[in-house]
């Protein structure tokens, strides 16, 4: 399957990175590729992005595994559909694992904690912009700033993952509405995968069962022979009514 495929090559470009990166730089360390632009410069990340941390240690590695079981479900429930939207997904997929390994491993591996307590390696330093903030700002206006994340690969992998679903997700869900009419056209049942997620289905409800609509049977029955057994009375009673001659 090619998301996999996919996933697979953010997984080892991304530890390939960050192993060389632990080989050959120490934590803190910047070098320069493009003036101040664009750096190297290791560090390390105990959270989310920008460093946000939640609850006890291990916590965000949990609702990082739980998010990517989530995302592959989803890839595996799409595995049929637009081809560009599951690439993307798998971008996502890729990137979340890279992150993930450092976090489940990286504690142990380089002996600073247990499992589940790692860091992920950052060293891809971009400098977006810096500059003072305008006096017109409240609080922080006359301030000096510097927008300069560090990333990795599969930071660079999710973001890529993230603009694609973006772009491709109309056309995405443009080709299943056409699956489904032309499902419906053709006289055919059209079933989606085992789902995880649900789409919105504004389909009209099955119709109801023919025990329902029908007439009691029965009873039009139990008329019936009363009509009959009626009529029958009526005629015996004519016959006896009548003189004979």
């Amino acid at each position: 399957m090619r998301v996999f495929w996919i996933a697979g090559a953010v997984v080892l470009l991304d530890q390939a990175t960050k192993a060389t990166v632990l080989q050959f730089m120490y934590r803190e360390q910047s070098i320069p590729l493009l003036g101040d632009w664009l750096r190297l410069t290791f560090t390390e990340n105990p959270g989310m992005a920008f460093g946000i941390t939640i609850g006890p240690p291990g916590t965000v590695t949990v609702l990082s595994l739980l998010a990517t079981m989530l995302v592959g479900a989803y890839i595996y429930q799409v595995r049929n559909d637009y081809a560009p939207y599951r690439w993307s997904l798998a971008f996502i997929l890729g990137g979340a694992l890279g992150n993930i390994i450092d976090r489940v491993f990286y504690g142990v591996l380089l002996d600073y904690g247990p499992y589940f307590t790692g860091r992920v390696v950052d060293f891809i330093h971009v400098s977006l912009w810096q500059g003072f903030i305008p006096r017109i700002i409240p609080v922080f206006g006359g301030a000096y700033m510097e927008l300069f994340p560090i990333w990795n690969v599969a930071d660079m992998s999710i973001v890529v993952g993230v603009v694609g679903v973006m772009v491709f997700h109309q056309a995405f869900h443009e080709r299943r509405i056409a699956k489904r009419r032309a499902a419906r056209a053709d006289g055919r049942t059209w079933r989606r995968p085992a789902a995880v997620f649900s789409d919105l289905d504004l389909e009209a409800p099955p119709p109801a069962p023919s025990a329902l609509t029908q007439p009691d049977a029965p009873a039009s029955r139990g008329k019936a022979a009363s009509g009959s057994g009626a009529a029958s009375a009526s005629a015996r009673s004519s016959a006896v009514s009548e003189p004979h001659p």
